[in-house]
């Protein structure tokens, strides 16, 4: 039988907790952009890249932590490293971040041109619109940054093993 685990052990604090979370602050800031001075959306990209970063070196510190020949250790943390950031800056940032501004510009646009609703109303509505579309996009682009990687830079390291990423 195995031993319980301490409450806590085994859980990723840059997946299992509040802390993802932050990952999505340009999403949001790209959700408010109609509504906000532009210091406030590239604060979100300040944010999320930083959660990114901090998950990169996560990694790559438990990579480093499993024994083994310091050859094999020093490309298991690059690799650890390399694979979550950029997995992490596609599928946390720059995707969604673009997505959310392309639905936000599309919809004040488009309300603008088929309604004669205030502006103040048409930039709220354009708000709700984009918040309510992140939750809609999260999935889909995960797994396409997975196929993305996994048909590219992953194909330059598979002795190594495929990092857990997403």
């Amino acid at each position: 039988m195995s031993e319980p685990q301490p409450p806590g052990a085994g859980r990723d604090l840059y997946r299992d907790t509040w802390v993802r979370y932050l990952g999505y602050t340009n999403e949001v800031g790209e959700a408010f952009r109609s509504l906000v001075p532009a210091a406030v959306v590239w604060l979100s990209y300040g944010v999320a890249s930083s959660y990114v970063l901090a998950d990169a070196i996560d990694k790559g510190k438990k990579a480093g932590e499993v024994p083994s020949p310091e050859a094999d250790r020093s490309t298991r943390v690059t690799v650890a490293v390399v694979d979550t950031f950029v997995w992490q800056a596609l599928a946390s940032v720059a995707i969604p971040g673009f997505t959310i501004n392309r639905v936000c510009a599309a919809s004040l646009y488009v309300l603008g041109t088929a309604t004669r609703w205030p502006l103040a109303i048409r930039k709220w509505t354009t708000t709700t619109l984009g918040l309510l579309t992140i939750p809609i996009i999260i999935h889909p682009i995960d797994r396409s940054v997975d196929f993305l990687l996994d048909s590219s830079l992953r194909k330059l390291y598979p002795s190594v093993g495929k990092p857990s990423s997403s």
